[in-house]
């Protein structure tokens, strides 16, 4: 039985002039035109109104799993996937144990087989139990199909050691993702060093934390030749890093978190762990660099760096509680109402930055509408207006500093592999 889409509209007539039907049959799409007749064996979906996008590609996300299931499962994280618009997703290996080994890594495979809703490619750890002490054999890792090496949460901190890493990984053609963190200059910090800190008395973390080590980084990357990745780009000195080793031709890419987009430093008017994230929220002014690095290509792309915890760990004071706020099913509805309708940017370029572009840099066979590619879409009404309620979420973890922010577009529908994991009833 094959799936038809009728009369959706996308980005290719700016939803409006023109729409086009879409019809499915094995996981795949087989034919895009104006008009597909629909048979009694097929199975319809009734899409007028709505915009039609690939499914969105985010290659931030912790799962929790193995050894934080009270957090989030690969089960619960991948219907929040699902229910936020993305098909494919990357998870971190912070999880306990570290997929260090092909052993661990091919159980956590495993558990992705059963239980995941969407695609899921986990990656491998750097060092072995992410101590940043020993490196894991990344030639074993990756016959075992490990998406990428990332010791996320935790910089590495010795060059020899991130120069060998970035070394092995070339060899074996795997990207290395980093966390950029100088642990020297962390200073036990909660937020920003900065105005806000002081007015609350919080330990902060500097700016220079982060950029040192991007810094460092992109000269390590340019002599082993690897592909380097960072994660959650925070501040306009990094920016300016990566921008700099972008024209010197050095091959890194980077990310920006959608908080990071959104908000700045004040919007923390009290210590609330809820806006606890690592990075923190900077200053306006990186703010500002954030967004005009991702306009000019020097950040590529959107990830949510989708961190769940339990509402006990979130409860307790600011300097105890863990970092990270959840983001996948609040992401495109957030950027959509403080990006597009703002006229900061076009829809198409939201859908480039959260689908398209991330699947490009990685190599990913993902992010396309088109003859013979993978059915990984999403149906969205732009126009439906909402109010996010973290009690709606399908994800174990609550933790966002979004809660009851109005916002303006909505995913209806999430298609993956040519089979619905989301969809509200009325769609169908």
């Amino acid at each position: 039985m094959a799936m038809i889409i009728k009369q959706c509209s996308h980005t290719l007539t700016n939803f409006k002039e023109q729409t086009i039907d879409i019809k499915i049959d094995q996981g795949k799409i087989i034919e895009i035109k104006d008009h597909i007749t629909v048979t009694e064996e097929d199975q319809l979906i009734q899409a007028k109104g709505k915009m039609i996008a690939p499914g969105f590609v985010d290659v931030h996300v912790h799962l929790r799993e193995p050894g934080g299931e009270e957090k989030e499962t690969i089960k619960t994280g991948t219907q929040a996937a699902a229910h936020g618009g993305y098909t494919t997703i990357c998870s971190m290996p912070n999880t306990n144990p570290v997929p260090d080994d092909k052993e661990v890594l091919q159980r956590i495979q495993d558990v992705i087989r059963r239980d995941a809703v969407i695609h899921v490619l986990p990656y491998a750890s750097i060092t072995t139990g992410l101590k940043g002490e020993q490196l894991v054999d990344m030639n074993a890792l990756a016959n075992q199909g490990a998406f990428a090496f990332t010791d996320d949460g935790v910089g590495i901190q010795s060059a020899a050691d991130m120069m060998e890493a970035m070394t092995r990984a070339k060899a074996v053609n795997k990207v290395i993702v980093a966390h950029c963190e100088d642990n020297s200059l962390i200073n036990n910090g909660s937020v920003h060093q900065g105005e806000v800190s002081k007015r609350l008395g919080i330990n902060g973390i500097p700016s220079v934390c982060e950029s040192t080590q991007i810094a460092r980084d992109v000269l390590l990357a340019e002599a082993t030749g690897c592909h380097y990745h960072v994660c959650h780009v925070s501040t306009k000195e990094s920016v300016r890093v990566i921008r700099n080793a972008k024209r010197a031709g050095i091959q890194v890419t980077a990310e920006v978190s959608p908080h990071h987009l959104l908000l700045n430093e004040t919007a923390i008017k009290e210590a609330d762990p809820q806006f606890k994230m690592n990075p923190p929220l900077r200053t306006q002014a990186d703010q500002i660099a954030l967004w005009e690095g991702l306009v000019d290509g020097t950040i590529d792309f959107i990830a949510t760096d989708h961190a769940p915890h339990t509402k006990l760990e979130k409860q307790q004071p600011i300097d105890k509680a863990p970092f990270g706020i959840v983001g996948l099913e609040t992401a495109f509805a957030l950027l959509h109402t403080h990006l597009v309708q703002t006229g900061k940017c076009q829809i198409d370029q939201l859908i480039d930055w959260l689908a398209m572009k991330p699947a490009e840099v990685f190599g990913l066979n993902k992010g396309k509408i088109e003859v013979g590619a993978d059915a990984d879409l999403v149906l969205i009404d732009l126009a439906k207006t909402w109010t996010i309620d973290a009690q709606d979420f399908y994800s174990k973890g609550k933790n966002t500093p979004f809660n009851q922010w109005e916002v303006t577009g909505k995913p209806m529908m999430t298609i993956a592999n040519g089979t619905i994991v989301y969809g509200e009833e009325q769609m169908a």
